[in-house]
C-alpha cells in the first residue's frame, strides 16, 4: 500500500492533461446523492481501481485496476463533460487518486469555470490536489476493514470547503467518528462533516438517535440515490 501513500507527481506532463491517459469505469450524468451539494446535477466520473477492499464496498465492479475499465485521453473525457451542459463534475472511483493523470485534469476543468470534486479514500495524500477541487474524504472506520490504511495527515490538509465522510457500520464505528472528529476539530475546519449508514446494515433511526443525543455538530445523509432508483443501480 505505501507505493499509493505518496503520489509522485513528478513523471507528469503538467503542460498537456488532454492528452493523458486513464482507465474509466463509467461516465454518467445523474443527481448528486450525497454531501452539501445533495440534489444538484452531476457529472460523475468513476474512474477503475482501488486498492482498497472495504468490507462494505458498493461498487465493486470499479476495484479492479487490470479489468472492468476502459481507456480515454483527457480530451476525450472533457468532451464528454460537455454533452451534458452541467457544471457540477465529481470524480469518483474506485479511487481516483491512484490515477496520477488525474491533478491535472482537475486542474484544467478548474480553469474551464466547473465545480469540481473529489472524492477519495483518505489513504492516499492530498497535498497535490488543487486547492479549488473540493475534496470528500472517505475516513475509513473500523468494520470497514481498512482503517488501519487512513493517511490522518490528509485531515491538517483540509480546506474550509471540503467535506469529511464517515460510512458507518454500528456503534463501535460512530464512537471511533467522534473520537477522530475530537482529535482533528474537524467540525472548525471543513465545510461538512457527514454520516452515512452502510446500507442495510446500520439502522437510520439508530443513527439519527445517536446524534441526537450527543448533539454532534454533523449532517446525517440518506445517499438519495440509493432511494431514487434500486440500490444495486450503476450509472445514477
Amino acid at each position: 500500500m505505501s507505493k499509493f501513500i505518496q503520489p509522485d507527481i513528478s513523471v507528469l506532463d503538467i503542460e498537456s492533461p488532454l492528452n493523458l491517459h486513464f482507465s474509466i469505469s463509467e461516465i454518467f450524468h445523474s443527481l448528486q446523492g450525497e454531501g452539501l451539494r445533495a440534489g444538484e446535477r452531476c457529472v460523475f466520473i468513476r474512474l477503475q481501481g482501488c486498492s482498497l477492499r472495504c468490507s462494505w464496498c458498493d461498487t465493486a465492479y470499479a476495484l479492479d485496476h487490470n479489468k472492468g475499465g476502459f481507456d480515454m485521453v483527457g480530451e476525450e473525457i472533457v468532451l464528454k463533460i460537455e454533452e451534458f451542459n452541467c457544471n457540477f463534475i465529481e470524480f469518483t472511483g474506485g479511487e481516483p487518486l491512484e490515477q496520477v493523470n488525474i491533478y491535472p485534469l482537475m486542474t484544467l476543468l478548474c480553469d474551464k469555470g466547473y465545480t469540481v470534486a473529489i472524492e477519495t479514500g483518505g489513504h492516499i495524500n492530498t497535498q497535490f490536489v488543487d486547492k479549488r477541487v473540493i475534496k470528500i474524504i472517505d475516513m475509513k472506520c473500523p468494520d470497514s476493514k481498512m482503517s488501519s490504511l487512513n493517511n490522518y495527515d490528509n485531515l491538517r490538509l483540509i480546506n474550509a470547503h471540503d467535506e469529511i465522510k464517515f460510512v458507518l457500520a454500528s456503534r463501535t464505528d460512530y464512537q471511533w467518528a467522534k473520537q477522530i472528529i475530537d482529535q482533528y476539530q474537524l467540525s472548525n475546519k471543513c465545510s461538512a462533516v457527514l454520516f452515512s449508514c452502510v446500507f442495510n446494515q446500520l439502522a437510520f433511526a439508530d443513527l439519527a438517535e445517536w446524534i441526537l443525543e450527543d448533539r454532534l455538530n454533523v449532517k446525517m445523509q440518506l445517499q438519495m440515490h440509493k432511494f431514487i432508483w434500486d440500490p444495486m443501480a450503476r450509472g445514477v
